[in-house]
């Protein structure tokens, strides 16, 4: 399901796409241009390919514009990413507090790869002849703007610390498996540790325990699956497939609350609770180790995030079954 303000790529006219069009340059310049201002004094060699690169958007933007004025007149309807379905929800860039450089460079890469597709798609989608033309060279234009992106170098990051191919295949793993795996486990690991722990105290019986869990996992693993599946049809993203991507989420989510919840297969009510209790510790470490090595964040703050909200629901579990 999708919400009515909300329109599919293919639903959008030649009008809109050239209004998109329009917006998409207006956004990606103003970015760029904030890079800019936040580098040009610790980082003046990056800060210069920035300025180059929103320079260009600007460009783009003004042919974009003149060739709407002709097909469509003065008027441009306001249409925004979050209008069409398909695009990456990304984080606005002044929320990114200290200055991380690494940040921005995967944020310009991403953002120049999302755009080259949508060029690419909506050329393919128009029939008048000069509409498909522009799109198609911006299309060229931004791939190679994604080629710049990735020759992007700073003081933490040298020319030769990854190849182009390596760095793209990191990006799409990242994209279709390790950010909806990472969701589900996360979920699967932490919302079913409240019903399961609660069961465990409530009725001091491991079975009993062990059906609660199992329920809890498969649901939650079936609800995240869906959620992840209808949120974005990976259409411009590059996220894949929505269904492989809504299986791994789904996936991982019952794992992420089986893992805890086999322990209860032992008759032994305080051995299964023990063996569970250290399968907890275990998810909750392998977990902040998984977002430390792929989402970037230090071990330290990962650790905090995780164990903190684990910890939280783990207690109200015992808390409530206890009472």
């Amino acid at each position: 399901m999708r919400h009515n303000d909300v329109k599919n790529f293919d639903e959008l006219t030649e009008q809109e796409i050239l209004a998109l069009a329009i917006s998409l340059e207006e956004d990606d310049e103003r970015i760029y241009q904030d890079f800019v201002y936040r580098l040009r004094d610790t980082y003046p060699a990056t800060a210069d390919m920035y300025r180059q690169m929103a320079s260009e958007e600007d460009s783009h933007r003004h042919a974009l514009i003149e060739l709407y004025r002709a097909k469509f007149g003065e008027h441009i309807p306001l249409i925004r990413r979050d209008d069409v379905a398909g695009f990456v929800k990304r984080r606005t860039v002044w929320v990114n507090r200290p200055l991380n450089i690494e940040a921005m460079r995967e944020h310009a890469e991403m953002a120049e790869f999302e755009t080259a597709r949508f060029y690419a798609r909506a050329a393919r989608r128009t029939n008048d002849a000069t509409i498909r033309q522009l799109l198609g060279d911006l299309a060229a234009a931004e791939r190679e703007h994604t080629n710049m992106a990735d020759r992007l170098t700073s003081e933490k990051i040298g020319p030769d610390a990854r190849a182009q191919e390596a760095e793209v295949s990191r990006r799409i793993f990242l994209l279709q498996v390790v950010q909806p795996g990472l969701a589900g486990l996360m979920d699967g690991s932490v919302s079913t540790l409240a019903p399961l722990f609660a069961a465990a105290f409530a009725t001091h019986n491991s079975w009993q325990t062990f059906l609660v869990g199992l329920a809890a996992s498969i649901g939650a693993g079936i609800s995240m699956g869906f959620a992840e599946a209808l949120s974005d049809n990976g259409s411009l993203t590059g996220r894949g497939n929505p269904w492989s991507r809504g299986a791994v989420c789904g996936l991982m989510t019952a794992l992420g609350g089986l893992g805890h919840t086999m322990p209860f297969m032992i008759a032994s009510f305080w051995t299964a609770t023990s063996i569970a209790f250290a399968v907890v510790v275990v998810e909750l470490a392998l977990i902040s180790w998984i977002r430390h090595r792929f989402m970037e964040t230090s071990i330290i703050s990962a650790a905090a995030q995780v164990g903190l909200g684990g910890a939280i629901v783990f207690a109200t579990g015992i808390l409530i079954g206890s009472s």
